[in-house]
């Protein structure tokens, strides 16, 4: 079944599910492949075990702060529940339209007793967010560049090695990463990182590193850009999402291959919207601690190439549902991709994005 096809019949399930249903509850996703995967692990495993039960998606998750602000102030909240990424969830956080969380008591231990805040780990970014999956950027490369020399990369710092590895490099148009790349590859240790880039020439020696290879860089601003530049043979490394570089890797079968070093994650999970009705609320809960168990977050793994949140969900990571292929050498957070790593700083980033962006943007047009 395509995806497409999935889709049309999840919804045409859910509409003569809803004529029928007790209780019609409103989620707010993504749409695409992710909906998809959240369909397939979770809510339709919840509604089939409620029968009473009726989910509805809205894919408007990349307008979730606007619209949220927008129904609190009309007194009128017609979401249940809303996946989003970690800055959203603090900025909704941050401004009381998402409701705190006592982990430990909503959300269920792990298989071996661990509560869940120790099973969740970094990824409980703040008192409101619940996780899902964990995504990082990171960088793919060709793996059949001639002026190579049969050599590849395998750290982080052969972005900046320009004589051993010739060729044009893609990179996101924005601070965020490129900033503590370039600091790491240029002797800061990470958890010194922030303390740098507060400091009054931080910025300008994350700058000069980014110089020294800033005439071989295209800009990306799209996820999609640097997989298409890759196949089409444009630039031999960049960054980009990981589950990006899964779909040009396994599912197009290119030249390409994955570096983990030092891959940036960040996480997206689900906001419960501040002031529900308790009847909703409490069937929201109820959603939750099913949704986000260790084997639900690992059955999530098998129609998307995203870490489970849950660390005692990944030795559960089996093979993609559709392609047969084994998935945990695919995620961010398998041990073995995991032995150098950042999680994106949300509140530095809160505090300092318009400032950076400024000198960034000046920087370019240098």
């Amino acid at each position: 079944m395509t995806l497409k096809t999935f889709l049309l019949a999840s919804s045409a399930a859910a509409l003569s599910v809803g004529a029928a249903a007790a209780e019609d509850l409103t989620f707010v996703s993504w749409g695409g492949a992710y909906q998809a995967s959240q369909l397939k692990a979770y809510a339709e495993p919840y509604m089939a075990a409620n029968p009473g039960v009726n989910i509805i998606w809205d894919e408007s998750s990349n307008e979730a702060v606007a619209k949220l602000r927008a129904m609190n102030e009309a007194g009128n909240v017609t979401w249940d529940l809303v996946d989003a990424e970690g800055p959203d969830s603090q900025r909704l956080c941050d401004e009381g339209l998402a409701m705190e969380v006592d982990f430990d008591a909503a959300l269920a231990p792990a298989p071996d007793g661990a509560a869940a805040s120790a099973d969740f780990g970094d990824s409980l970014i703040n008192s409101c967010f619940i996780p899902q999956i964990v995504f990082s950027t990171t960088f793919g490369y060709r793996s059949d560049v001639a002026a190579w020399n049969g050599k590849e990369p395998d750290s982080l710092c052969a972005i900046f090695d320009t004589e051993t590895f010739p060729g044009k490099r893609s990179l996101e148009k924005r601070p965020k990463k490129n900033l503590e790349w370039a600091l790491l590859c240029d002797g800061v240790a990470k958890e010194d990182l922030y303390t740098v880039l507060d400091s009054d020439d931080g910025l300008d020696r994350a700058l000069a590193k980014l110089d020294t290879i800033k005439d071989d860089v295209i800009w990306w601003t799209a996820g999609a850009e640097t997989p298409q530049r890759l196949a089409d043979g444009e630039v031999v490394m960049g960054s980009t999402y990981n589950g990006r570089l899964f779909s040009v890797i396994v599912e197009q079968k290119q030249p390409v291959k994955m570096l983990w070093d030092w891959q940036v994650f960040d996480f997206d999970g689900w906001i419960v919207p501040a002031g529900l009705p308790e009847d909703r609320l409490n069937r929201v809960m109820d959603f939750l601690h099913f949704a986000t168990d260790t084997q639900r977050l690992a059955d999530q793994a098998k129609y998307i190439s995203y870490g489970p949140a849950r660390a005692s969900s990944q030795p559960l990571v089996s093979t993609h549902a559709d392609l047969g292929v084994e998935m945990a050498p695919h995620m961010p957070t398998n041990p073995a991709n995991q032995k150098n790593y950042l999680v994106n700083n949300i509140e530095w980033w809160a505090d300092n994005q318009d400032a950076m962006e400024s000198r960034f943007q000046a920087w370019l047009a240098q």
